[in-house]
This record gives C-alpha cells, sequence and structure tokens, in this order.
C-alpha cells in the first residue's frame, strides 16, 4: 500500500525537478542540431522580386552571417547598426524575413540602411521550421560550403561579435584561403 502511494510522489518530484531545470535555462544557449551540418533546403521568393526565387545556394559560396528578421521585431531593429556595420566591414549577410508582410517590409527598408545582400520572404515561416527558427532575430554563420557553423538565438551585441562571431568567421576565412588550390589565390591576388 505504501509503495503506491510513494511512486506517484516520486514521479511528480521528478517532473517538478525537470521542470525547473527546464526554466533556469536560457533559451539562447539552447544547442542547435544544425550546426555542423549543411544549410537546410528552401526555395523562396525574393523579398524585393517576387518573380525572383532565392535558395539557399544563394546563400553559400562565401563565409557568410544568415540574419532572421521581421519588421514587428523590436530587437531586430536594434541590432540592426550592427548589421549595418558588418556590411560595409565586408562581411556578407543574407537573410529570411520571417512571418512578415511584405510591404511593411520593404517599407522598413527604404526609410533605413539596408545590410542584407539577399533576402528570402517567409512570410509563413516555412523555411524558419526548417532552419530551426525559435524566434526573431537569429543569426547563423555559414562557411563557405553552406554548413552552419554557429547559430545565435536573440539579438547579435558588439561583446557577443568581438568574442565569438567575428573571431569564427576570420578563422573559416584563413580555412578557406588555405584549402584553396594553389593557382586560384595566387590568381585573386593578381586580379586585385
Amino acid at each position: 500500500m505504501k509503495l503506491r502511494m510513494l511512486i506517484p510522489l516520486v514521479a511528480a518530484v521528478s517532473l517538478l525537478g525537470l521542470l525547473f531545470i527546464g526554466l533556469g535555462m536560457n533559451s539562447r544557449d539552447l544547442p542547435s542540431p544544425l550546426v555542423g551540418k549543411p544549410a537546410p533546403p528552401f526555395m523562396l521568393e525574393a523579398l524585393e522580386d517576387a518573380e525572383r526565387v532565392v535558395t539557399e545556394q544563394d546563400f553559400i559560396g562565401e563565409v557568410a552571417l544568415v540574419n532572421v528578421w521581421a519588421t514587428w521585431c523590436s530587437t531586430c531593429r536594434s541590432e540592426k547598426p550592427l548589421l549595418m556595420e558588418l556590411a560595409r566591414g565586408g562581411i556578407p549577410i543574407h537573410a529570411f524575413n520571417y512571418r512578415d508582410e511584405r510591404e511593411a517590409a520593404l517599407r522598413y527598408l527604404s526609410v533605413s540602411d539596408n545590410p542584407y545582400r539577399t533576402i528570402a520572404y517567409d512570410p509563413r515561416g516555412d523555411a524558419g521550421i526548417d532552419w530551426g527558427v525559435y524566434a526573431t532575430p537569429e543569426t547563423y554563420v555559414l562557411d563557405a560550403e553552406g554548413v552552419i557553423r554557429y547559430k545565435r538565438i536573440g539579438p547579435l551585441s558588439r561583446q557577443l561579435l568581438l568574442d565569438e562571431v567575428l573571431p569564427l568567421i576570420e578563422r573559416l576565412r584563413a580555412e578557406k584561403l588555405r584549402d584553396e588550390p594553389r593557382g586560384s589565390a595566387a590568381r585573386r591576388v593578381a586580379s586585385s
């Protein structure tokens, strides 16, 4: 009889313990199962031109950031000056305009600067689901082959850029240069 009463008590205490641990976790620190894997395929309209199709191939070829943003996201607006600095510094930034209205996004970009080279329009969040988007903003670092090497949930900060993102980008760029055949690196330097 005592054992029958003890089992539900142990189960309830265990469940409460797991809940307590989960509440203490920072969602920004959740590991992404996509890190180390190729960027998930997608096929979406370009934000600026509904006739143009954007795929993951548009994000691949050089070390780049992929930023997930929306006009309704206030933290997306607050991180935009940092994205502008990165873009001016020569870091390619691609984006998903996530669960947004095209007209609002175009209006937003027309009255402020645009740090993005390519923007895929994802109004229903279809690609976002495949990319494991939890919330906006989110930022990914892709290597030149299109492998996701880093994911950040939440806004970027200057300190995060200095401590994590920029050193990773530099390391990935150095690896790409080291792995290129000798002739292509020499041709690139000669053409500069």
